[in-house]
């Protein structure tokens, strides 16, 4: 089962296990991760699960999307080259290991 990295702004970094095709998101909320809000549950409407993805994994990762981009624009941290809807991000073996750093806030 692939694990995921997530580091809280303050550099705290909590490892958590996703199956594969569980999205960032879900496995960050099952983890009980504090940093990932999902007000929308995944439907990349709202921009509170927003994180910044280790620069390693960005070319393991599909393009961003016109939905994922405007909710992107609308994210309460800053966007960054870095930056992903965490909901969008599907795990794969390919991404074992994935690191997501979590933005300052969220709302």
């Amino acid at each position: 089962m692939p694990k995921i990295i997530y580091e809280t702004h303050d550099g705290q970094r909590i490892e958590a296990n996703a199956a594969v095709g569980t999205s960032v998101m879900q496995a960050a909320k099952a983890a009980g991760i504090d940093g990932i809000v999902a007000e929308c549950g995944g439907s990349a409407m709202c921009a509170t699960c927003h994180c910044y993805v280790d620069e390693a994994f960005l070319d393991k990762l599909p393009e961003v999307g016109v939905v994922e981009s405007e909710m992107l624009d609308c994210a309460a941290s800053e966007r960054k080259t870095t930056s992903r809807l965490s909901c969008q991000i599907k795990m794969t073996e390919d991404l074992d290991g994935l690191v997501v750093r979590l933005p300052e806030t969220q709302v």
